[in-house]
């Protein structure tokens, strides 16, 4: 997908006279003819940054920081933890839909370094409770050393926290298959 989507960008970007210094996220599709582009952001991707950002190394800054200046051949390598990660969104009832707001979150995760809570549709009510305000309401992230693995600590972890109408889904992510 490099070759065929990303080089490709970046080379249109140039000869456009464009110095572009950011994030591309590319929205791809896997079809039965190769990838095919859905969407193009300048941000990174959601939920996939969360699922990611916890394998990269605390050097992360600096590249980020060589990036935006345009050093990036002064920036440190990118370290890269060697384990899977894994993410489960628990979604608002109604989600995609009529999305219901307002539920009172209850619970505590209690995270370390392999599971990680963040918080996306939600917000704190004037009696300090956290409360449900859209549709992707929390994800959980989790790593271990196979997909399998990561995603039953994932499930695990959203056990420790609740609301009314909170939707999983179980039937997306594990088509994973590694090399």
């Amino acid at each position: 997908m490099r070759r065929q989507v990303l080089e490709p960008t970046l080379a249109a970007l140039q000869a456009r006279g464009i110095d572009y210094r950011g994030v591309i996220y590319a929205g791809l599709m896997l079809t039965p003819t190769g990838p095919s582009v859905i969407e193009f952001n300048c941000r990174f991707g959601d939920p996939e940054c969360e699922t990611l950002m916890p394998l990269l190394g605390s050097e992360l800054a600096q590249v980020l920081l060589a990036c935006a200046i345009g050093r990036l051949d002064a920036a440190p390598a990118l370290t890269i933890a060697e384990r899977c990660s894994a993410c489960v969104i628990a979604a608002a009832a109604g989600y995609p839909g009529e999305i219901r707001r307002g539920d009172v979150i209850e619970g505590e995760l209690a995270t370390d370094d392999s599971l990680q809570l963040f918080h996306a549709g939600t917000r704190r009510g004037e009696d300090g409770r956290c409360l449900t305000a859209g549709g992707r309401v929390l994800a959980v992230v989790a790593q271990a050393e196979d997909f399998d693995a990561a995603f039953e600590r994932a499930y695990r972890g959203l056990e420790q926290v609740r609301f009314a109408g909170m939707t999983l889904r179980r039937d997306i992510g594990h088509q994973v298959r590694t090399r």
